[in-house]
């Protein structure tokens, strides 16, 4: 009993060589599979959310397996803010520049004024681009909620 409660002072509970090892190997294939969802979105089901939701997970995933720090790591929190704005910017920029260009909101028909590719062309790129705005706005506030809950606001410390 003695030799157990040495060896636990020793590691963290929970510190298990196998679930870190598994995470390690499965996070860039969960990330290049969210990143397949997202380019894939308009053509087949899933799309900005959905992948944007997937590559939370593998960053959230990170920080079970392993602590908050090794996870903010891989994504600062300044990196995590800048991305989170960057897409809500993309989505509501094209949406804007296609009511500015005479269509609609959202019309992406519209961007055809822009730079002539045709208004079938520009829907599929428009929807595209959007679907990249939402997937990067999606993952950035997942993970930013469960860094704030995960830490309780502070994140010089975690789970």
């Amino acid at each position: 009993m003695k030799r157990l409660q040495e060896q636990a002072r020793g590691r963290d509970i929970g510190d298990n060589l196998i679930i870190r090892t598994a995470v390690r190997l499965l996070v860039p294939f969960i990330q290049l599979f969210g990143l397949y969802v997202i380019v894939h979105g308009h053509y087949s089901p899933g799309g900005g959310f959905q992948g944007g939701v997937i590559l939370g997970a593998s960053f959230i995933l990170l920080a079970l397996a392993y602590d908050l720090r090794t996870s903010l790591r891989f994504m600062s929190e300044r990196t995590n803010a800048i991305l989170g704005n960057a897409g809500v910017l993309i989505f509501t920029g094209i949406a804007v520049l296609c009511a500015l260009l005479g269509g609609l909101f959202l019309d992406y028909s519209a961007l055809d004024r822009l730079i002539s590719l045709g208004p079938i062309e520009w829907r599929s790129l428009g929807i595209f681009l959007v679907e990249v705005g939402v997937g990067t706005a999606v993952m950035s506030i997942m993970v930013s909620l469960f860094w704030d809950l995960g830490s309780g606001g502070e994140m010089d410390e975690g789970l």
